[in-house]
Order: C-alpha cells, then sequence, then structure tokens
C-alpha cells in the first residue's frame, strides 16, 4: 500500500515533548540523560549475559530478548526526538513517521507475547522442574520469542497500512514527540471512528490474553512455592518471580493506561505523559529490576568486573 495515497508531500511537523518555558533545556537534560541510562543498561545487560555461561539459560534468554525490544524502542524515539530539539526543526518525512508507528507497534505487541511466555518458563522451572530441560529446551525457546516478534509485526503490518491510508488534508502538526497511533489519527480529515474501535479491541485482546496466561502461571507458582519444604528454594523462587512481575506492571501499567482507552477519554498531554513511561522510564528500569536482586547477575558481573581488573 502506497503510504502517500491522499497526502502532499510536506513532512509531518513534531510539536515535541516540550512547552517552550525556560526550563526546557533542564527537562530535556534529564530525558536525555534517562535515555542514555536505557540505553547502556541494556546494551550492557545483553553483553553480560554473552559474557557468563552460566547466563546462557531460558530465562536470560528471554531478558536478552526483552532488552532488544527495548533498545528498539529507546533507539526509535529518543534520536529523533533530540535531533528535532536540538536543531530547532520539527518535520518528520512520512517514510519515518511509518517506519516509528511500525516499530513502536511492533515492539509493544511482541512485548506482550514475550512476558507471557516468560511467565510460562518460571512456571515450569518451578512446577516442573524434572521436566524443565524437555520442555523449555533451546528450540521451544527460539520458536516462543520468534512468536513474540512475529505477532508484533502482524499487528504494526496492521496498524500502518491503516494509519497511512487515511486522507490528511488539514494541520499535519502531529501534537507529540514522535509518530504515535492516537496523535495520527486526530489529524485526519475522514471519519476513523471504525479503526479506532478496532485498535481498541485489538489491545484490548493482545494486552488481556497474555495478562491472562500471567496470571494464571503465577498463580499455580505461587501454590508451589507455598508448599516448598526449603526454606532458601522459597527465597530463590520469589526474588526471581518477583523481578519478572515487577517489570510485568510496569509495563502493564502503563500498556492498560495508554491503549485501554477510548479515543474520546485520551488526552495529548496524557498520551505524551505515558509515551514517556513506556518509551524512556521502563527501558531504563528493566536492567536494574533483574540485576540488584538477582545473585545470578552479580556473579556474573563480579567476574567480568574481576577480568578487567576492576
Amino acid at each position: 500500500m502506497d503510504i502517500w495515497n491522499h497526502t502532499s508531500l510536506s513532512d509531518f511537523i513534531l510539536l515535541g515533548l516540550f512547552s517552550h518555558s525556560p526550563y526546557d533545556f533542564l527537562l530535556f537534560s534529564l530525558v536525555l540523560l534517562a535515555s542514555a541510562a536505557a540505553l547502556a543498561g541494556n546494551i550492557f545487560f545483553l553483553l553480560l549475559i554473552q559474557a557468563d555461561r552460566r547466563l546462557h539459560t531460558p530465562m536470560y534468554f528471554f531478558l536478552s530478548q526483552l532488552s532488544l525490544m527495548d533498545l528498539t524502542t529507546t533507539g526509535t524515539v529518543v534520536p529523533k526526538m533530540a535531533a528535532n530539539f536540538l536543531s530547532g526543526r520539527r518535520f518528520i518525512s512520512r517514510g519515518g513517521c511509518a517506519a516509528q508507528v511500525f516499530l513502536v507497534v511492533m515492539v509493544g505487541g511482541a512485548e506482550c507475547f514475550l512476558l507471557a511466555a516468560m511467565a510460562y518458563d518460571r512456571y515450569v522451572a518451578v512446577c516442573h522442574p524434572l521436566q524443565y530441560p524437555v520442555l523449555m529446551n533451546w528450540k521451544a525457546c527460539c520458536l516462543l520469542a520468534l512468536a513474540s516478534w512475529l505477532g508484533g509485526v502482524a499487528d504494526s503490518m496492521v496498524d500502518v497500512g491503516m494509519v497511512f491510508s487515511f486522507p490528511y488534508c488539514g494541520s499535519l502538526q502531529v501534537d507529540h514527540f514522535f509518530c504515535e497511533v492516537p496523535a495520527l489519527l486526530r489529524l485526519s480529515c475522514a471519519d476513523t471512528s471504525l479503526f479506532e474501535d478496532l485498535v481498541y479491541a485489538c489491545c484490548v485482546v493482545m494486552l488481556l490474553l497474555p495478562l491472562g496466561v500471567i496470571v494464571a502461571s503465577y498463580a499455580r507458582v505461587l501454590t508451589a512455592v507455598i508448599r516448598m519444604p526449603s526454606t532458601e528454594g522459597k527465597q530463590k523462587a520469589l526474588t526471581t518471580c518477583s523481578s519478572h512481575l515487577a517489570v510485568v506492571s510496569l509495563y502493564y501499567g502503563g500498556a492498560i493506561f495508554s491503549y485501554m482507552q477510548r479515543a474520546s477519554a485520551r488526552t495529548p498531554v496524557g498520551d505524551r505523559v505515558t509515551s514517556i513511561f513506556y518509551t524512556i522510564l521502563t527501558p531504563m528500569l528493566n536492567p536494574l529490576i533483574y540485576s540488584l536482586r538477582n545473585r545470578e547477575v552479580g556473579r556474573a558481573l563480579k567476574k567480568v568486573l574481576g577480568r578487567w581488573g576492576v
């Protein structure tokens, strides 16, 4: 589908994150610092997993996929936002806008499915430890990760195809700091209500079905942990699972607030705030959550630092 149909050749204009106040540069510096921390943290986490063979397990394989998704989200949004702010130019080409929509929606959908796969992994590890090597072999892990990415790709292809099939014959000023579907639909001079209802329904399904798997998995895990005779085993299981539940809460908190609202209830300011949450803050916090309370990551970090003579 030609995404330039029904539109002029002029670019979209991103109004940005800030409101031309005296504190803009300070706020921009904070956002940039958080983004740099998110990129550095996820890259370091990936390198740490690669460097230590003890982390070559299904759980850390899924965590490496989560880090790749976080890097994709932050890398898609922040560089363009920073370039526009520093240069004073707010333009983004239609191709660039379509790429942002595609990548952000793809990662959002893929992360839903990946978090469900991670919950299933913890369920098998805790409730069926003897069958774990068979049920969660490398082929199964790769298929689950691939299915997560493909689910996100399918969702994003539909969104991009539909959003850029609408005519944009009025203002091309996007009241956002990147191209997001709801912000673009506000600019269309066609009736987008049917598509907005479809997006809402898809978001409900893509969020609630994986959430159902997560809740069911952890209900079984909690039951198994309560029955464990070993205090050390309980502590290890709860530490690992609590880290994952913290990540799930971060992701679903922002996603439900952002995507499970009707279009009539959304505001540009609310969209910008929730977008900061899932494009910058969540990618920054995820590596910290899995590192601070995880003994395996701590040992791997000491080993790597020891090699460097630190």
